[in-house]
């Protein structure tokens, strides 16, 4: 059992460690990509892109509040050498309680947006993400399992409430739309939706609502009250808790979906444009179309709720253990008779304990995330960010969730290049993170928190980089200058009128070109829509319609002359 335990616990070494993050630095860009997308599906609206072709990201760092790493060569060294103590990583902070975010990894696949209309833009997208979170945790019973040097140091006595560990990764595909609801004036509501189908690979989960526990080391005896802790995995069996390393247990979470789900997000972004007429044009026929080039807003303010959703797990690809109850033992007579869950399950019976272990469906639940942001254009291409993320997730059940962070970001903003400082505060640390996000067309590199390249002793780290390709949406060509796009216009090197679809207008009665006017000896009215027809007699009535082209008539005859003239003609 304490090899399965300190198994379980090390997974904090998994490869590619990395916190939860949004990439601020290039994400709160005007032409990043898909990558805004990920924030809030609504940003996919009145886009400056008419398609974009994604073909990597990958997002990657640490974060938490149980200490400050010591450096990144002794994460490496954790990662692959087996002997290597995971305490070489952290210098311990004081804090009774902690919590962890470590890994966070997400990759980001293929994927493609379209524009295809101004107001409505549709992307699908892929993704393998994967989540190692602590929270809520006891430092003491965290460095217990870890360090065995801690045992061997004297009485150790544990007290944890409402804690939770989750690790878990999953694929996910996706199909998000953005739209423009409402334009009015200086003000514009777009709106998004992404909806998800996830597929989960693996998952550990260990959480309790109580665990109130002595060790007395002169009698290597351990001593629980009132214990109410529950185990679930698909990944660490009965059959397979034992012998996995470091080196092999990332490969566990890489294996065949076992979980199915469905997730979403929901976003809704308002623009106030200052000028209405500033940085717009007239185009075939229609005016006050607005430049795709330039960004009209001057203030943007947006709200999301992202990661809703669940992964299920069927009850015959999961194993669990539940203790409750009182009750003790001593360490040799636990390393003697404990080698799995069903002998755990005989020896806690045995012991005071109520234990009860078999199959189970169990649910993951998403980092459910409430994002809030004001983006403010102060300046040409200046920008100046500002966004809010807290936790939307019940911590007390099975999966991952996020810590609140607040982030200010000022840019340099072109479609060519962009910079970006997010300089953020995080509840969890408590603590100032700065970061860098560059980006150079559809190539970008970053990070969220990266003063631990500079100094030691950071509570986080966090680095992003990816690329796609982009097709922008362009005001039509129009060489002639006269506001009929080349494509539609039959005199493109000459100014012309819409009207006579973009050549000139000839001198005469009613100006139209002899080849498209069909009365060039009269005149008539100019539009191409609704050219005159000949009407030989003069007499008001096309001769399409005139019953006597010839002979000048009235309407209710049919453009005929009266019957009584016909008559006397006779």
């Amino acid at each position: 059992m304490k090899r399965l335990l300190i198994l379980t616990i090390s997974l904090i070494g998994l490869y590619l460690p990395a916190r939860s993050q949004k990439a601020l630095g290039v994400a709160t860009g005007n032409w990043c990509g898909m990558e805004a997308m990920y924030m809030n599906p609504a940003s996919l609206a009145d886009n400056h892109d008419k398609i974009v072709i994604s073909f990597l990201g990958i997002n990657a760092g640490i974060d938490n509040s149980l200490g400050k790493i010591n450096s990144i060569p002794a994460i490496r060294k954790f990662i692959k050498d087996d002997n290597a103590n995971v305490n070489d990583v952290f210098t311990y902070s004081n804090k009774t309680k902690f919590s962890l975010l470590a890994p966070y990894t997400e990759v980001r696949g293929p994927g493609i947006m379209v524009n295809v209309h101004r107001k409505h833009t549709i992307a699908f997208s892929t993704r393998l993400r994967g989540a190692n979170q602590f929270n809520n945790f006891d430092q003491t019973l965290y460095k217990a399992i870890l360090d065995t040097g801690s045992v061997s140091k004297g009485d150790i006595h544990l007290q944890a409430q409402n804690f939770n560990w989750t690790a878990q990764s999953w694929y996910e595909a996706a199909l998000s739309w953005g739209g423009i609801v409402f334009e009015k004036g200086n003000h514009q509501i777009k709106a998004g939706v992404t909806v998800r189908y996830l597929a989960g690979i693996g998952y550990i989960g260990l959480k309790g609502s109580n665990l109130d526990a002595n060790y007395i080391k002169d009698r290597d005896s351990f001593y629980a009250n009132h214990t109410d802790v529950h185990y679930s995995s698909n990944v660490l069996t009965a059959q397979n808790a034992i012998g996995i390393s470091n080196s092999n247990f990332f490969s566990q979470f890489l294996g065949k979906a076992q979980g199915r789900g469905i997730g979403a997000d929901l976003g809704v972004v308002y623009d106030y444009i200052t000028d209405t007429n500033a940085d717009r044009y007239d185009m075939d026929g229609q005016t006050n179309l607005p430049n795709p080039n330039v960004n009209r807003y001057k203030i943007r303010v947006s709200a999301s709720v992202t990661d809703i959703g669940n992964i299920f797990y069927k009850g015959n690809k999961n194993y669990g253990l539940n203790v409750t109850g009182n009750g003790g033992f001593t360490g040799k007579d636990l390393s003697d008779n404990v080698k799995t869950f069903e002998d755990f399950k005989k020896y806690a019976l045995g012991h005071g304990f109520n234990a009860d272990t078999g199959h189970a469906d169990t649910r993951l639940y998403m980092p459910a995330t409430l994002i809030l942001s004001a983006d403010y254009h102060a300046w040409k291409q200046i920008y100046v960010n500002g966004t809010f993320i807290t936790n939307l997730a019940n911590r007390q059940n099975f999966g991952n969730s996020v810590y609140g962070q607040f982030t200010v970001t000022p840019r340099y903003d072109t479609r060519r290049y962009s910079v970006g400082l997010p300089i953020t505060y995080s509840a969890l640390t408590t603590n100032m993170k700065i970061g860098l996000g560059l980006r150079y067309k559809g190539f970008f590199l970053g990070s969220d928190d990266m003063l631990v390249v500079f100094a030691k002793h950071q509570y986080g780290m966090n680095f992003y980089a990816g690329g796609f390709l982009t097709l922008h949406n362009r005001m039509p060509k129009d060489r002639d200058g006269d506001h009929i796009s080349d494509c539609k216009d039959r005199c493109p090197d000459e100014a012309g009128d819409w009207r006579n679809h973009g050549c000139p207008l000839k001198e005469g009665k009613d100006k139209l070109n002899d080849t498209t006017d069909n009365c060039p000896e009269a005149q008539g009215l100019s539009a191409p829509e609704t050219q005159v027809e000949k009407d030989t007699d003069g007499d008001g009535i096309p001769d399409s319609e005139d019953a006597c082209p010839t002979v000048a008539g009235v309407a209710s005859n049919h453009g005929c002359p009266e019957k009584k003239t016909l008559r006397s003609n006779k």
